[in-house]
């Protein structure tokens, strides 16, 4: 499979604490994907696609610290035997997916489930997150436990044809494994959350509204105002837990 590299050169598995959603606070291993289909403007994990020969635009281009990604230096191939012992080292059995988007990879996460299922201590559990642009084959859908589902709004930079897939967000709705998050920053990201839910026939209770936010000083900033629409819609809120714990880095 191919995972992110960290800075040590290792790949990007870590053990935390869940920081969104339902499960957060949950203790929980993540496993990091390399590669993903889109191309987010204001992307926090760009170093799994924005690589040298690509002409995608980040919010970051006008920093001059900033440059595109060597791919071969933020890549690291593991086969299933070598994840399974990286992750051994944790003592921890739930396990998430995440990217990236981690569904570029579908068939490998359902070789991996498996192989994390005949490990000593039964059944993990395994959740993904993925961004609502791709659905997921039988075997996937059987044996995932939970889709964190996170579909990009036009605030994103891609075009709505590449980010905006009704059909596939309804399909997983109709899972009944599926959570929905949105990071809400405008009036206008809301308009388009409330037409996505309406058009997918998204359950309220499976739809969680985040504050946009890079610092805690943001967060703290916009959380009133997004949990007042959540409190008004039926939706849920979701704090975002990891970055009041750790800030915006690699490997937590």
């Amino acid at each position: 499979m191919k995972l992110a590299r960290m800075p040590d050169g290792g790949p990007e598995i870590f053990h935390t604490l869940q920081g969104e959603g339902r499960g957060i606070g949950r203790p929980s291993v993540f496993i990091r994907a390399s590669l993903c289909n889109l191309h987010c403007r204001w992307c926090d994990t760009d170093y799994t696609w924005n690589w040298e020969d690509t002409a995608f635009p980040h919010e970051r281009d006008s920093d001059p610290s900033y440059q595109k990604y060597l791919r071969a230096e933020q890549i690291v191939d593991l086969s299933i035997d070598e994840i399974v012992a990286a992750v051994s080292t944790f003592p921890c059995r739930n396990y998430v997916f995440t990217g990236g988007e981690p569904l570029v990879q579908e068939k490998a996460w359902v070789e991996l489930m498996r192989a994390f299922d005949e490990e000593d201590g039964g059944p993990a559990f395994c959740e993904i997150e993925t961004n609502g642009t791709l659905l997921p084959g039988e075997a996937f859908l059987d044996r995932i436990d939970r889709l964190n589902v996170s579909p990009k709004l036009a605030n994103s930079g891609v075009r709505g044809d590449l980010r905006r897939k009704p059909d596939v967000l309804a399909g997983l709705a109709a899972s009944g494994k599926a959570d929905f998050k949105f990071v809400i920053g405008s009036r206008e990201d809301l308009d388009e959350v409330l037409a996505l839910v309406k058009e997918a026939q998204i359950s309220p209770d499976h739809v969680f509204l985040m504050p946009k936010a890079l610092t805690v000083a943001e967060l703290e900033m916009n959380q009133g105002a997004v949990a007042a629409i959540a409190l008004g819609q039926g939706f849920r809120y979701s704090d975002r837990l990891h970055l009041r714990l750790y800030g915006v880095k690699r490997g937590v």
